[in-house]
């Protein structure tokens, strides 16, 4: 199982996520994509870890990574992976609702 994977597994499918676990393998699924040089992959962790980052109240960051990573492409922009990059981005660039 792929780092990816498994921090959706601590991240998404546990209760009580180990949130430390998942950005660990998140990281992991970053470091091993770009190593192979592998955009797609790096895309895909990235998508994971700003997921992660929005849900801790850290939508900046979670902008950053994911900007710098969609901003490589110049083609495929019609692919399922570019177009959820997208609407990520998107979502992470509207302000965030205080909530009272």
């Amino acid at each position: 199982m792929n780092g990816q994977k498994l921090g959706y597994v601590y991240f998404e499918d546990e209760p009580g996520a180990d949130v430390a676990k998942a950005e660990a393998y998140f990281e992991r699924a970053l470091a091993v994509a770009r190593q192979q040089q592998v955009r797609s992959w790096e895309l895909r962790a990235a998508m994971s870890m700003a997921r992660l980052r929005r849900d801790q109240g850290k939508p900046q960051q979670a902008r950053e990574l994911l900007a710098r990573i969609y901003g490589w492409f110049t083609e495929g922009f019609d692919t399922r992976d570019l177009k959820e990059a997208k609407a990520l981005f998107e979502e992470l660039q509207r302000p965030v609702a205080v909530q009272r």
